[in-house]
């Protein structure tokens, strides 16, 4: 989500069935789709720092390629990234021999960036949670029919890939050990937008035959909040386009869950 250091300046895996797809064979080929979930944001560790896709080494599908050396990998993931993006990025990379796909969107078609900026910047719970509110209601009307369209996209290209959708965890422990920053309202308007975003995913992953990984469920007990074994980046001052993004922890656990699913 590309315009967080802009806008900021103040096992584990829920598989779905009716996935009739085989884990991927040694000797494959992975293709990995998706936002800044799906980069390095928040891992501090880039290929190259002045890449805006910003991609890392500690990206969970570079994980997984690196535990998969036989299996060709290739990266058409970038921070900033909405549907229609990843509807390119699905055209550039994938191919009829592909045999593992992930992909992860949806966050920035909410207006996941303009409602955090709300939300830090505004004092009123109620502004936050109006703000929430909009998002949600943009999710419920943009992204069944574009996500039902990307995931139609994938499987005409990747006809035998299994396609693993990753969801997006909540942010927030609620009663956590956080001293300042937001008021547990507006935390939990934020938790619950996660849920609601993560409910349309689901579905339309599930109406597609993909599995799905809840992050809601790789990430509990990690949220920011939660003391020494927080998987999420919080606000940083020094480093604003890291924050709200899952750190090195976060993507092994991404990773994990991945590896639950695929082998």
């Amino acid at each position: 989500m590309r315009r967080l250091a802009l806008l900021l300046a103040p096992l584990f895996a829920i598989l779905l069935p009716a996935t009739a797809f085989a884990a991927p064979a040694a000797g494959g080929r992975y293709v990995a789709l998706g936002d800044s979930y799906a980069t390095g944001v928040g891992t501090y560790t880039y290929d190259n720092p002045n890449d805006a896709c910003r991609r890392g080494p500690l990206e969970y599908s570079r994980l997984w390629a690196a535990a998969h050396p036989s299996t060709t990998y290739v990266e058409e993931s970038c921070s900033g990234a909405l549907v229609a993006d990843v509807v390119n990025q699905a055209a550039a990379g994938l191919t009829p021999d592909t045999t593992l796909v992930s992909v992860q969107v949806g966050g920035n078609d909410v207006g996941f960036v303009d409602t955090l900026e709300t939300c830090i910047l505004n004092l009123p719970d109620s502004t936050c949670i109006n703000a929430v509110n909009n998002a949600i209601a943009t999710g419920r009307s943009v992204l069944p029919g574009s996500l039902a369209n990307l995931y139609a996209g994938i499987r005409a290209k990747a006809p035998s890939a299994q396609v693993v959708v990753m969801g997006y965890p909540r942010m927030y422990k609620i009663g956590g050990n956080c001293i300042f920053g937001l008021s547990d309202t507006k935390r939990s308007a934020l938790n619950n937008a996660a849920d609601v975003l993560d409910g349309i995913i689901q579905t339309a992953a599930a109406n597609a035959g993909f599995s799905f990984v809840d992050a809601r469920t790789v990430f509990a007990g990690h949220e920011i909040c939660s003391g020494n074994s927080v998987w999420m980046t919080s606000l940083q001052w020094d480093k604003l386009n890291e924050s709200y993004h899952p750190n090195a922890s976060g993507h092994r656990g991404y990773y994990g869950a991945l590896t639950a699913i695929t082998g």
